[in-house]
């Protein structure tokens, strides 16, 4: 069975698309679409945009949707048994088993990024990964600490969680982390705490636009962020995509759970290899590939 698997914020680089936009018709059509939607010229920030300006999330969570969704839509052979998106990849996941409509999926990505960029301008908050230390211990630690903000955000694959949360907590969580044998802890650059309570105006803001978005069965089973389980039901999906804000993102336990569920083939689709690299961790014995 095949798994596709679309990227989150981190997977853009300079010129994402520019390759498939010179040599499909049917890719430029959606792109130019999407300038229109959007109202603005996204593609030239993917195209020939400054590393910086691609960067931003107001227009990195677009471009990486776009990316994604345009090379499952263009793809003759794009026949997923069931899909799942890593963060922001959840919606593109979602746009590409048509769930969302092309311009709802993007529009959404859009008004997401837009919250959690000024979400993120309310408070400092940062995240770190912490590497080589076991899931429950790097629980335990963050449930310890309850002077700040700090919380598990990112399950990426055995020996590697992402952490989110105040500036302060994120200080006083490495110290113990390390004093309990993590291999290292990495504050990472991002604008702010992703995944985490100071979401929660983000979360709010997104919630009124999806609520207003038509979501239709998916095509296959979508494995979500939040419980890292099958789901064909548009209104349990649209809950999961709210949730996932403010809540971990949950990508060993769903990959697990796909190759549990009879996935033995995973297709990477968006840019860069961060998912293949993930998977492989994950399911070691699986076949990995890219669109």
């Amino acid at each position: 069975m095949k798994a596709y698997v679309f990227p989150g914020q981190g997977s853009q680089f300079r010129g994402m698309g520019l390759d498939i936009y010179q040599n499909s018709e049917a890719a430029r059509q959606l792109f130019d679409q999407a300038n229109q939607i959007l109202g603005y010229d996204l593609t030239r920030i993917m195209f020939e945009g400054t590393d910086e300006e691609l960067k931003q999330t107001i227009y990195t969570q677009p471009a990486v949707l776009l990316h994604g969704v345009v090379l499952a839509l263009t793809n003759e052979s794009f026949a997923p048994d069931m899909v799942a998106g890593h963060s922001l990849g959840e919606l593109a996941a979602l746009t590409a088993a048509g769930v969302l409509s092309f311009e709802n999926g993007l529009t959404l990505a859009s008004i997401r990024a837009t919250a959690m960029q000024q979400a993120c301008e309310l408070a400092p908050s940062s995240m770190a990964a912490v590497l080589g230390l076991a899931d429950e211990v790097i629980e335990r630690i963050c449930a310890g600490i309850t002077t700040e903000i700090v919380v598990p955000a990112n399950y990426n694959c055995p020996g590697q969680v992402v952490i989110s949360g105040s500036v302060a907590g994120l200080e006083q969580a490495a110290e113990q982390l390390k004093a309990a044998g993590a291999k290292r802890v990495v504050t990472l650059a991002v604008s702010g705490a992703f995944h985490s309570p100071f979401m929660e105006p983000a979360r709010e803001q997104f919630a009124q636009a999806v609520e207003r978005m038509p979501f239709n069965e998916p095509r296959c089973p979508v494995y979500q962020n939040v419980n890292a389980q099958p789901t064909n039901d548009p209104t349990a999906i649209k809950a999961n995509l709210i949730a996932q804000l403010t809540a971990p993102v949950r990508w060993t336990q769903s990959v697990e759970r796909m190759a549990a569920d009879g996935a033995t083939e995973f297709i990477e689709c968006g840019p860069g290899k961060v998912l293949q690299g993930l998977v492989k961790k994950i399911v070691p014995s699986a076949t990995i590939t890219a669109v």
